[in-house]
């Protein structure tokens, strides 16, 4: 049996009257690779700060790497790294100054040589030309994967990535999905993430999740969404309209 790297049982975050999550219950195991799916506010990003530890839940709860005590979470997030909304860069610094501030936060120990391994981290997203290049001369796909070497730097077997094709031309687009099958096949790392192309998100995820005003609709695996929109001759948008429509 697979392990759960992140299980969540009726996690809901209320503001007032509204629910942004609303008891939210799923499974992410090691290897996945998880497609959030929904339209602006219906909870995505909600959901992943509450499992980033940047905002707290008001119901249910949520497990890391089989732990689920308050006071061993932190403990576990330090195998996450996330690339939650906009990037958090020093636009006055150079990528390579920006890793190095993060690896000094997380107090990483990359040997005698750690500006070596952090230019590694920028090739692997395609920065090694602009590792000396101060972020805020940066193109807004250029901070995305700039946002990415950063959730890297601690090594994580777990990545959260929120919108992360926002502002990317085709190529980068392109460029993502290939970095996020190799972060997947090569360096096992466990991914979810959550973006407006599904044609994209269809050539990448193992899982879907579909959310819609708060509440998951259906967990389901790629394969089975593949089979029925063969069966059906439909693409994964009308897959997800039409479990819309059946869920008013």
């Amino acid at each position: 049996m697979s392990e759960a790297v992140l299980k969540t049982n009726g996690l809901t975050k209320q503001y007032g009257k509204v629910k942004a999550v609303d008891q939210v219950s799923l499974t992410i195991e090691r290897g996945d690779i998880f497609g959030f799916i929904g339209e602006n506010g219906a909870g995505k990003t909600t959901f992943m700060r509450m499992v980033c530890g940047l905002i707290y839940p008001t119901g249910g709860s949520l497990e890391l790497f089989g732990v689920s005590a308050e006071k061993e979470l932190p403990k576990m997030r330090r195998r996450m790294g996330a690339l939650i909304e906009h990037p958090a860069v020093y636009p006055n610094m150079t990528a390579l100054q920006n890793l190095e501030v993060q690896r000094r936060y997380l107090e990483m120990d990359f040997g005698k040589e750690p500006g070596k391994a952090l230019e590694e981290l920028l090739d692997l997203v395609g920065l090694q030309d602009a590792m000396n290049k101060k972020a805020g001369k940066f193109s807004l796909g250029m901070r995305q994967r700039l946002g990415i070497a950063i959730a890297l730097v601690g090594n994580p077997e777990f990545l959260i990535l929120d919108e992360p094709t926002i502002g990317l031309d085709p190529i980068g687009v392109m460029e993502l999905r290939e970095l996020v099958l190799r972060l997947n096949s090569k360096r096992n790392i466990t991914i979810l993430f959550s973006s407006h192309n599904l044609a994209e998100m269809a050539q990448i995820a193992t899982k879907y999740g579909f959310l819609h005003k708060g509440k998951l609709l259906e967990v389901v695996t790629a394969q089975e969404v593949k089979k029925i929109c063969e069966e059906k001759n439909m693409k994964l948008e009308s897959y997800f309209v039409e479990l819309l429509l059946q869920n008013r």
